[in-house]
């Protein structure tokens, strides 16, 4: 089994200078990738920006009182940790590592894949 390489991408200095929303969501764009960021009690967590089960906006998510995250579209619901459906339909929500520290606040993403020769 191949090790997967997560290379870290600076967003922000600190927290503050995220534009959260209302439901605690910030948007960044990180290598062309919409990314949501989620101020949690645990910390800032990241999801894709898109649902994946029918591609609502995750911006205009919001969290239940478990900080699972509530697509608008359906209503499906998400384990910010995993990433794992807790509606039980086999869908996943794509999830990136986040880190915090003196330097700023960082977000992994894996790199290589079938297609990481090509352009």
């Amino acid at each position: 089994m191949a090790v997967k390489k997560i290379k870290w991408y600076k967003i922000e200095e600190t927290a503050e200078e995220l534009l959260f929303n209302e439901n605690n969501i910030a948007e960044v764009k990180v290598k062309d990738k919409k990314i949501c960021l989620i101020k949690t009690h645990d910390g800032i967590k990241a999801c894709a920006s898109r649902c994946p089960h029918a591609g609502g906006d995750m911006m205009d998510a919001f969290l239940d009182k478990n900080e699972n995250i509530i697509c608008p579209v359906h209503r499906y619901v998400f384990n910010l940790d995993n990433g794992r459906d807790l509606n039980n339909e086999g869908y996943y929500l794509k999830i990136y590592p986040v880190q915090m520290n003196a330097e700023g606040i960082f977000l992994g993403m894996e790199e290589g894949g079938l297609f990481s020769w090509w352009g």
